[in-house]
């Protein structure tokens, strides 16, 4: 950083000052917290947070010093801004997978191909013979196996194909009206507005590791 960008000291006390203001409102918003999700806590925690981040850049900007606090990431979708009654909705699913056992992958997407010739045909883009599409490409093995079965029953059977699990998120979008037929479909989560977002889910095997090993509850997949 230059010394024209350098923040003074005053900027430093007044981060200070805004930090213990801060914690002031969050420790008066949880004393007279509503309920378990009391807004008005998590919009004051929100508010410490932002506080204390500057604090701590500024501090480490002016005297190469830092604060014993880490501020905690957020993943939070902004205040949903969409209709009260919804007409419409949109559900946007992602689910990640690695391939784990490629040769079981490929033995499974060939029993596909042995009972549905065509399966492999589309997978490969022309009238190739099945045994030869599958039996040398993973991707053609993927195109077999994703043509054939739904998202939802792959993810039930995934290890059965070789697959390993990653993060996966759901979220339920409001929307006004239905979206005219073939519009999105070139970039289907371009349009997705978090503000019109009504619920989220998500699986990540982080949740897991956060509870760490000596935690006495069963690894479960989290719902955020």
């Amino acid at each position: 950083m230059s010394d024209a960008a350098q923040p003074s000291a005053a900027e430093v006390r007044a981060a200070a000052e805004a930090v213990k203001a801060a914690l002031d409102r969050h420790l008066d918003a949880v004393e007279r917290r509503s309920g378990q999700d009391d807004p008005a806590v998590y919009a004051a925690f929100d508010e410490l947070a932002a506080a204390a981040e500057v604090y701590d850049e500024l501090l480490y900007d002016t005297y190469d010093e830092v604060t014993p606090f880490e501020i905690p990431g957020t993943d939070a979708l902004p205040a949903y801004a969409g209709p009260e009654e919804p007409s419409a909705l949109s559900v946007l699913i992602r689910r990640d997978y690695t391939v784990a056992e490629p040769q079981r992958l490929l033995h499974q997407a060939q029993r596909i191909a042995d009972l549905d010739p065509d399966a492999a045909d589309e997978a490969a883009g022309s009238a190739a013979d099945a045994a030869a599409v599958v039996g040398t490409s993973v991707h053609a093995a993927l195109g077999v196996l994703f043509g054939e079965f739904e998202p939802d029953e792959i993810a039930s059977r995934h290890k059965e194909f070789g697959l390993e699990e990653g993060d996966s998120t759901l979220w339920v979008a409001a929307a006004d009206d239905p979206a005219e037929p073939g519009e999105w479909l070139s970039a289907p989560f371009d349009q997705a507005d978090p503000q019109r977002v009504v619920c989220r889910f998500d699986v990540s095997a982080v949740f897991d590791e956060e509870l760490g090993d000596d935690d006495m509850l069963e690894p479960l997949d989290h719902e955020r």
